[in-house]
């Protein structure tokens, strides 16, 4: 069997694009919207070829959704500190490092706004953002209730609302700073919380 040659040109997909398509879409949905955001200004921003966004996504729901799940925090991103407070104030930096970003701060209120009308994109922001934080969040509680420092049995649900609820208010509702000295009180005020649950 003869040997096959490595696809070469187009055929590869160059990380340096598709990091350059990525980019443009954040930059279009903070400018003007998910409604409003085109494939075809995305790849003009890029300086790319709509055959080359094509190629990596199959639709513009699609490009969105990875562009905004890479630029999101991912569970490997928050350290497990070894304790609760710690852990928690881990999450909240992590949290207001994506909220707190000026695209950040554009691009999600307006996804959530557009997922109430668009079905598909509430269930992919749930898929790749929201899910994936609860998740990270339960790892912390679950982490704290083997360490002793949370009580087992507590109501997984209410807390897994509490740990980021004040940060996500704070950024995203009130739009308001959340300084270094405001993060280690909340991070006091969502531990006393969950000890209640």
């Amino acid at each position: 069997m003869p040997n096959r040659r490595p696809p070469a040109g187009a055929a590869i997909q160059r990380e340096s694009v598709t990091t350059a398509i990525r980019d443009a879409v954040l930059i279009e949905l903070a400018e003007h919207g998910y409604g409003r955001t085109s494939v075809e200004a995305v790849a003009r921003r890029a300086g790319v070829g709509k055959a080359a966004i094509y190629r990596r996504w199959p639709a513009k729901l699609d490009l969105v959704m990875a562009a905004v799940s890479d630029a999101a925090v991912r569970p490997g991103d928050i350290a497990d500190t070894g304790t609760l407070r710690g852990d928690v104030l881990s999450f909240l930096r992590a949290g207001r490092a994506l909220l707190g970003h000026s695209l950040g701060r554009r691009i999600v209120p307006d996804l959530l706004a557009e997922a109430i009308r668009t079905p598909a994109l509430a269930e992919l922001m749930d898929r790749s953002i929201g899910s994936p934080r609860r998740e990270l969040a339960a790892s912390l509680i679950e982490r704290a209730i083997d360490r002793g420092e949370l009580r087992a049995g507590l109501d997984l649900e209410l807390a897994l609302d509490i740990v980021p609820g004040a940060l996500y208010w704070r950024l995203s509702v009130r739009r308001a700073e959340a300084p270094d000295a405001d993060l280690e009180r909340m991070a006091d005020a969502v531990v006393a919380a969950l000890h209640t649950l």
